[in-house]
C-alpha cells in the first residue's frame, strides 16, 4: 500500500493541490482560481470536494499520510494564515484546524517559502544537508533557514523574513509598510522597478525603452540582457549587487553550507547567480569566505509548490504524530 500526502499551495491568485508520494512522484494535480471564495468555509468545503473526489483518479492502494499547506504568512505552529496581504479573509484564519475538521486527515501548515525549503530538502538538492538557506525569487522574495537540520521557526513561527531584512531605510516603499525591504530589489517587479530607475537617470539606449513601463516585466529584461542590452545587464548586476550583500549578512547569522535561489528570477541563470556570488564573496566575513555554495533548487518548477507543501507531511517532527 502507497503511503501518500497532499501537498497544497495557496497563492494570491491560484490554489494548486496535488497527491504525491515519499520519493516526489506526483500522481494527480489540479489547480483553481481562489477569488471566488468570499469566505473561508466556502473555501474549505470546495477543497474538501476536490480533495474527496481526486481520490477516485488514483488506480493504486493507497493511504493518506496528511495534508501539507504553504500559505502566505502561513504559522507553523499554530496552523493559522495570519494578516496575509494578498488574500480575501482578513484577520487570523485557523485553516489547518478548518481542513482537519472537515476531512479527518492530520493537517499541517507554514508559509509558501518554508515549504519550499522543506521541498528541497526531502526531495531536492538539499538531501543530506543539514544548514542551508532556501531563497525564492518570484513575485516577492521568500526564505527559508535550515540549521542543524531543523527548519528555523522562531517563537512565534515567523522566522526567516529576509525578503523584508532592510537593505536601503531611505528606499522603495515595500507593501508591509516600511521602506527598502530587499524583496523591492530582488524579486520580478523588483528589477522591473531598477530598469525603469536606470532608464530615467540615463540616456543610455536600450531596447528597453521602446517597452511602456506599465507593460515592462522581468521576462523582458532577461530577453533584453541575453542580447547583451546594456541597461539590462546593469539592472541584473545590481539586484545581484542587493541580494549578494544581504547574503553576506544572512550567512553571518546561520553560515550555511549552500543557498538555493528558486523561482522565476533565478531561472535567468547565471546573469542572476555570478553578480550575486561575486558580491556576496566581496562583502562576506573572512571566516566564511568561499565555502558557501550558491545553488540552483533541484525542485521542478510546476511542481515545486506541491511538493514543498508535501514535504511537510514527511518531516521527522510531523511523522510522530
Amino acid at each position: 500500500m502507497q503511503k501518500l500526502a497532499i501537498g497544497i499551495d495557496i497563492g494570491g491568485t491560484n490554489v494548486s493541490f496535488g497527491i504525491v508520494n515519499q520519493t516526489g512522484n506526483v500522481f494527480y494535480k489540479e489547480s483553481f482560481p481562489i477569488k471566488d471564495f468570499i469566505t473561508i468555509h466556502d473555501f474549505i468545503d470546495y477543497l474538501s470536494i476536490k480533495i474527496n473526489s481526486s481520490y477516485k483518479e488514483l488506480d493504486i492502494e493507497f493511504k493518506i499520510k496528511g495534508i501539507g499547506i504553504g500559505a502566505p504568512n502561513g504559522n507553523y505552529y499554530s496552523g493559522t494564515i495570519e494578516y496575509a496581504p494578498n488574500l480575501a479573509w482578513k484577520g487570523i484564519i485557523p485553516l489547518a484546524s478548518l481542513l482537519n475538521k472537515k476531512i479527518g486527515i492530520p493537517v499541517f501548515l507554514t508559509n509558501d517559502a518554508n515549504a519550499a525549503a522543506m521541498g528541497e530538502m526531502i526531495y531536492g538538492n538539499a538531501k543530506g544537508l543539514k544548514d542551508f538557506i532556501m531563497i525564492t525569487l518570484g513575485t516577492g522574495l521568500g526564505s527559508g533557514f535550515v540549521a542543524n537540520g531543523e527548519l528555523i521557526l522562531g517563537h512565534d513561527g515567523f522566522a526567516g523574513e529576509l525578503g523584508h531584512a532592510i537593505f536601503d531605510p531611505n528606499g522603495r516603499m515595500c507593501g508591509c509598510g516600511r521602506k527598502g525591504c530587499l524583496e523591492q530589489y530582488a524579486s520580478a517587479p523588483g528589477i522591473v522597478k531598477t530598469v525603469i530607475e536606470f532608464l530615467a537617470n540615463s540616456t543610455e539606449s536600450s531596447i528597453l525603452r521602446d517597452i511602456p513601463s506599465e507593460e515592462l516585466s522581468s521576462e523582458q529584461i532577461y530577453n533584453a540582457a541575453t542580447k547583451k542590452d546594456s541597461i539590462a545587464l546593469k539592472a541584473f548586476d545590481y539586484t545581484g549587487y542587493v541580494l549578494g550583500i544581504m547574503l553576506a549578512n544572512a550567512v553571518s547569522v546561520t553560515s550555511p553550507e549552500v543557498i538555493f535561489l528558486f523561482g522565476g528570477l533565478a531561472n535567468a541563470g547565471e546573469l542572476i547567480f555570478k553578480p550575486t556570488k561575486k558580491y556576496m564573496e566581496e562583502n562576506i566575513l573572512d571566516v566564511y569566505q568561499n565555502k558557501i555554495e550558491l545553488k540552483s533548487s533541484a525542485l521542478p518548477e510546476n511542481d515545486a509548490a506541491i511538493l514543498g507543501a508535501a514535504a511537510l507531511v514527511w518531516s521527522e517532527k510531523n511523522q510522530n504524530h
